[in-house]
């Protein structure tokens, strides 16, 4: 192990720089805090998503400032929502409101890049290429610090009152200090997904059939994000003849005319795949430390609301440190406060024990529990302004 360079000294260190990350770092540096985000992938770098934005993200974009870079890179707004179920279509419309125009399903590439931007703006450190090695603990066990390992210059030890894990579902932070899981989901979709031109999709398009489902996200340069999912029981058997082939075949299975429309589409890069993965609460803060995104809370993706999650408790968390590091209950129980009815929904429909018109039940209780999830959303800093003065 080469020696540890002289130490620096942050408020915040945030391990991850992705979409929680980025955020959180952005948000605390514009309430004055020494903010350093550290992340293992390079800048601009592409992850695993399916990118659609749900009108709670959309809306905190544009609260920040930075919608406006979404659409300068030229991601298309999304003005409908069609689901199909067996066919059936019913369409929503998305209602020009509070200040936004329509949803939006950037490219994590492309997202991502505009948080990191931001927070830099905002008087963020942000560095990449460097892996968090170790937490650092007070005599009396309050974490108090990191030692990262840099690509380019070996390791450092860094100190921070407080140390926040962005670093998703396998968090080595949530590792490091024990972080358990209280609940957890019993159901899981697997999921694969591609990039496509030439299909124009008119916004957000979601197919269902019995046992399977599949989408078209329109995200940036003229792509569309096309995705199919099954239970996650099922995922080795159906694509065990090969990635490629399972996707068309389910996709053809369950929106016969998608389907068609692109096998003749031209592809963007590869497959991607994600076998499944039950969804958690763990806890989410402690001594010194503290868990954002999918390091403290994960739903299935099959309801396409991760980032939303993602940027949400960026914002809850960012608003209880403001008030004090020592105490972040209140963050935890307002995330889980905010998560309870959308996790159980998602859980049921990631199940695929449902027939369509239970399906059709089950995603309008999902509409109006983001509807609440927004509406509470605007009260949640009254609320704590509230409590720190009583």
């Amino acid at each position: 192990m080469t020696s540890a360079r002289q130490t620096a000294d942050y408020d915040v260190v945030i391990v991850g720089a992705r979409c929680a990350g980025a955020a959180l770092a952005m948000l605390l540096a514009r309430r004055g805090f020494r903010v350093l985000a550290i992340d293992r992938g390079r800048y601009g770098s592409d992850t695993l998503s399916t990118h659609a934005l749900m009108r709670g993200a959309v809306l905190q974009l544009h609260r920040w400032g930075v919608l406006p870079e979404v659409q300068r890179a030229g991601t298309p707004p999304v003005r409908r929502a069609t689901f199909f179920y067996d066919g059936e279509a019913l369409a929503v419309p998305i209602k020009p409101r509070d200040g936004i125009d329509g949803l939006y399903a950037p490219r994590r590439a492309v997202l991502d890049r505009i948080l990191v931007d931001a927070a830099l703006e905002s008087g963020a450190t942000v560095r990449h290429d460097t892996r968090l090695v170790q937490v650092l603990r007070s005599p009396a066990g309050r974490v108090n610090g990191v030692i990262v390992d840099h690509d380019d210059a070996g390791e450092e030890r860094i100190t921070a009152d407080l140390v926040v894990g962005a670093d998703g579902m396998r968090s080595t932070v949530a590792k490091l200090v024990d972080a358990q899981a209280y609940r957890t989901g019993r159901h899981a979709s697997g999921t694969v997904y591609g990039h496509w031109l030439g299909l124009e999709p008119d916004g957000y398009e979601f197919h269902y059939r019995l046992g399977a489902g599949a989408g078209v996200i329109p995200s940036n340069d003229g792509t569309s994000c096309v995705f199919v999912a099954v239970p996650a029981s099922r995922f080795p058997a159906e694509f065990r003849g090969g990635v490629a082939a399972g996707y068309h075949r389910v996709l053809s299975h369950v929106a016969p005319g998608l389907g068609s429309a692109v096998e003749r589409a031209e592809r963007v890069g590869s497959l991607q795949g994600f076998a499944g993965q039950t969804g958690y609460f763990r806890q989410s803060w402690g001594p010194g430390w503290a868990l954002v995104g999918d390091a403290g809370y994960f739903k299935d993706p099959f309801t396409a609301h991760g980032i939303t999650d993602a940027l949400r408790d960026a914002e809850l968390l960012a608003t209880s440190a403001a008030h004090g590091f020592d105490d972040l209950s209140e963050y935890q129980r307002t995330r889980d406060e905010l998560s309870g009815e959308l996790f159980d929904l998602t859980d049921d429909i990631a199940s695929f024990s449902w027939d369509l018109p239970r399906l059709r039940v089950l995603h309008e209780q999902l509409a109006t529990a983001m509807a609440a999830e927004v509406k509470s959303m605007s009260r949640f800093e009254e609320r704590l302004l509230q409590l720190s003065h009583a």
